[in-house]
């Protein structure tokens, strides 16, 4: 399956030039699977410690109005984050969608930080825990949205349940980028699963400087593509089987 991350621009304005970008790569790449940023269409909010209600309609605004243009990237099969409002709750929604099904609900994030420049817990409520892998045509998924990357626990059921690529779309700073590399491959060898994520990346100066950074990682713990400011978009074609002998052999087969 030959799958695409990406590091897209916070800034609205060059974020549609991104896009554009990010179109032409995938259908000359022929991607079958794009993972994008975490909550990607509107810049990062959750900066400000207050809730403000108009920021929060604005955001869910911005990603109705992008929803519409997934279509710009089929036939892959695109996965993602976006706020939005369900049963009595701000969430923030992980989903994928593809052609012949649509937007799908895939999990919604459970881990919050509250923190200067991630306030979180503040601007939306967490989900209800639970991690359900998803079947994305040939594909078995697990979601782990930015900070749920590092509840190693919930890889390891991951690879019990047989997933073979684990998506973390994500807003990091540039400070800890080699922190979250390590993450995503210890992720991937508890898994014995495929690791991506893509992220927001910060082309202005802003209080938090979002570093991009998107990764493909093996089974085994191997970086196979990692995007940067020069190579914002990476695909590689993966052989899923390897996940299945990932799962067989050490450490995965221990749990």
């Amino acid at each position: 399956m030959k799958v695409t991350v990406c590091e897209l621009n916070d800034g609205s304005a060059a974020f549609a030039t991104d896009w554009e970008r990010l179109v032409a790569h995938v259908q000359s790449e022929q991607s079958e699977m794009v993972l994008l940023p975490e909550m990607p269409f509107y810049p990062w909010f959750a900066v400000a410690p207050v809730f403000k209600i108009e920021v929060w309609r604005e955001a869910i605004a911005a990603h109705d109005a992008w929803q519409e243009r997934l279509l710009e990237l089929a036939p892959a099969i695109v996965l993602g984050t976006r706020p939005v409002n369900r049963g009595g709750q701000r969430l923030n929604e992980g989903f994928y969608w593809a052609n012949e099904t649509g937007y799908c609900i895939a999990h919604h994030k459970y881990y919050l930080p509250e923190e200067a420049g991630f306030w979180e817990a503040s601007w939306y409520s967490a989900g209800d825990g639970t991690f359900d892998p998803q079947q994305c045509r040939s594909a078995r998924v697990g979601f782990a949205i930015c900070t749920e990357l590092w509840a190693f626990d919930q890889a390891r059921l991951y690879g019990k349940a047989g997933v073979q690529i684990i998506v973390t779309p994500r807003t990091t700073p540039e400070s800890s980028l080699e922190k979250w590399v390590v993450g995503g491959r210890a992720m991937a060898i508890t898994a014995g699963a495929f690791a991506l994520s893509s992220n927001h990346v910060s082309s202005v100066p802003s209080e938090v400087h979002l570093g991009g950074q998107g990764w493909i990682i093996s089974p085994d713990g191997e970086v196979s593509g990692l995007t940067s400011r020069e190579e914002s978009f990476v695909t590689v074609d993966l052989d899923l089987r390897e996940a299945v002998r990932g799962q067989l052999t050490y450490p995965g087969y221990v749990f």
